[in-house]
């Protein structure tokens, strides 16, 4: 399912920006692209999730989305997926996940 983002859309939206050391991004990007095909998408309620590299290497975006609240609630206290926060989190300086909702989007 390619990521669609409506204000209708019934998902739970996280954004999690990454503050991370220019020479590490690559390793986190490769990192947090491994958990999310290897773990997150089996996890219920997983809808989709991109992760962006800011250009001046800097940042890591995650924009997931997941059908409830709930499910990404759950996700967060699953043993395996932990796991991979936890290997997130050490790369990372700073990491900061919200799940938020579309108030408004705008098309060309």
């Amino acid at each position: 399912m390619a990521t669609t983002i409506t204000l209708d859309a019934p998902v739970a939206t996280l954004i999690n920006v990454f503050t991370v050391q220019s020479d590490r991004q690559r390793e986190l990007v490769e990192l947090l692209t491994i958990a999310t095909e290897e773990v997150m998408r089996h996890r219920p309620g997983f809808v989709t999730a991109n992760i962006h590299a800011s250009a001046d290497g800097t940042r890591v975006v995650n924009y997931a989305q997941w059908e409830s609240a709930a499910d990404f609630q759950a996700m967060l206290a699953d043993p395996e997926a932990r796991v991979h926060m936890g290997q997130a989190a050490a790369i990372a300086d700073h990491f900061d996940p919200h799940l938020y909702t579309v108030e408004s989007v705008h098309h060309g």
